[in-house]
């Protein structure tokens, strides 16, 4: 996944060029293994706060509030890394070597680690149909992460060699349609995937088949939007695929940023994000801008709806030091970083006081605030809920998943009420505010209950598994049993 010195000059000489080709061919509730781990050398519409603060809210405390029946809770934040699923930092490895291990993965698990990079090459089948050994394969690296509780950033190529020995556009289609059952069965895991099989470690450069070296005509241009439009098809249409530079996708989608009205609509430009793999290596990060003065601000206003995520590749202060690693995570709203690549840029992060913050504020970052709630409800009545939900992370989360208030009887066992809100739109640096009414299930037997609020996974198949679900940033609340955050609030139904 690496360019060499040559090869990124050639990158920033061209690019420009390059993306000129390519342009001319072409209700909202009141806001938010054992594998090898090292890797080779090689504007938002406004929202109603914009207030980030790490700062701990006051110690939980609850108050009953007598004339309105209410009971108020203010809540205390915390400073703990949150091992939260489809964000933060993860580990490379190559998917199409030896099984993963299932005990590699959960001791990453338990490091805090909950993605892994999952590289898949597929240099055997460059001009044959992959075999049945080669799915079977794809499909035991898909349940060991899932049995470590993990999800997966996949790519597929056809080699890591600059030559660029690639399979035919004819035929990387035929790959990606064997491919798709597989990748539709695991999506639950793949956190997101990257457009890949083009070119040397799929990147998108280096290629015998696709327009060599930024030397792209407009009949390759078609190829590569073609397998953009596979991969689409080959994911359910609720998840993404990720491409090498911000002018692919303006080429192929337009060059105007996703808002608030176009985000999560299903449109192939809402499910297009991004991957920078020389992030801070220099002023347009080794060619991944063609034109910084207008990609920088499109990518800073698309991000905020989509998967963002890379590594480092070079060390180039001060731009690739604290300051300015923070502000343009921020800017450009990172949800994931490789945590093997590049060494002294990561040190130089140790060194310079922010590896921890970075740690803290990769993808999306909750933390309640404050909150009222119903102290008595009927069945078949309505419970008042009021949740104030700060977003101190560089991202929002960019796969749907629903949120649930929980009812905890005396005997433990869990009610599950939809709370009718979208977490991906609790942006980032904001503050959103959850207050609506939430029916009560007529056949809820009357008792006392205690009040939690979930994060789920959206796949059946996961939501109940408390390793995929989401904590919040606070002390005290959060439920690892059962993967909810206590709203230290009861309500009596009767």
């Amino acid at each position: 996944m690496r360019w060499t010195t040559k090869g990124k000059l050639r990158a920033l000489l061209t690019m420009a060029a390059v993306l000129s080709l390519l342009a001319a061919g072409g209700a909202i509730v009141a806001v938010n293994a054992d594998a090898a781990t090292g890797r080779r050398p090689g504007q938002r519409t406004p929202r109603a706060s914009t207030t980030v603060s790490s700062q701990p809210t006051p110690a939980a405390t609850a108050q009953p509030s007598t004339p309105a029946a209410r009971t108020t809770v203010t809540y205390s934040g915390s400073d703990a890394v949150l091992a939260n699923p489809e964000r933060g930092f993860m580990h490379y490895t190559d998917c199409s070597g030896a099984p993963l291990s299932v005990t590699t993965l959960q001791g990453w698990r338990q490091d805090g680690i909950t993605q892994v990079f999952c590289m898949f090459y597929l240099r055997d089948f460059r001009s044959r149909d992959l075999d049945t050994a080669t799915l079977n394969l794809l499909r035991q690296q898909f349940a060991a992460v899932r049995s470590a509780g993990m999800t997966a950033i996949v790519r597929f190529a056809y080699t890591d060699s600059e030559a660029g020995d690639d399979a035919a556009p004819a035929q990387v289609l035929r790959h990606i349609t064997q491919l798709k059952p597989v990748l539709q069965n695991n999506a639950s895991v793949i956190s997101t995937l990257q457009a890949g099989f083009i070119g040397a470690w799929g990147e998108w450069y280096y290629t015998k088949n696709f327009g060599n070296a930024g030397t792209i005509t407009k009949t390759d241009a078609a190829n590569r939007e073609a397998v953009v439009a596979a991969l689409l098809d080959a994911l359910p249409p609720t998840k993404t695929v990720q491409l090498r530079t911000p002018g692919y996708k303006r080429a192929y989608y337009g060059t105007e940023p996703l808002t608030a009205t176009t985000a999560y609509s299903g449109s192939a430009a809402s499910r297009v994000g991004h991957h920078n793999d020389c992030f801070l290596a220099s002023a347009d990060d080794e060619g991944t801008y063609g034109d910084p003065a207008v990609e920088r601000p499109y990518l800073a206003a698309d991000s905020a709806y989509l998967p963002v995520g890379g590594e480092t590749c070079a060390v180039n202060p001060p731009r690739s030091e604290c300051a300015s690693a923070i502000a343009e995570m921020a800017q450009f709203h990172w949800s994931y970083l490789n945590a093997d690549y590049q060494p002294d840029v990561l040190a130089s992060w140790r060194g310079g006081g922010c590896m921890t913050e970075i740690q803290r504020r990769l993808g999306y970052r909750f933390a309640f605030t404050e909150g009222s709630f119903s102290a008595t409800a009927t069945p078949g009545g309505p419970l008042a809920v009021k949740i104030a939900v700060r977003n101190d992370g560089f991202a929002a989360p960019y796969n749907a998943r629903p949120a649930q208030l929980v009812l905890r009887d005396g005997a433990g066992a869990l009610h599950r009420l939809p709370v009718n809100t979208d977490p991906r739109r609790w942006a980032a640096g904001t503050t959103t505010t959850i207050e609506q009414t939430v029916p009560v299930p007529a056949d809820l037997a009357p008792g006392r209950y205690q009040l939690g609020l979930a994060l789920p996974d959206a796949s059946p198949a996961l939501a109940t598994v408390p390793q995929y679900a989401i904590q919040t940033a606070n002390t005290g609340l959060w439920n690892a049993a059962d993967g909810y955050n206590d709203l230290k609030a009861t309500v009596t139904i009767g």
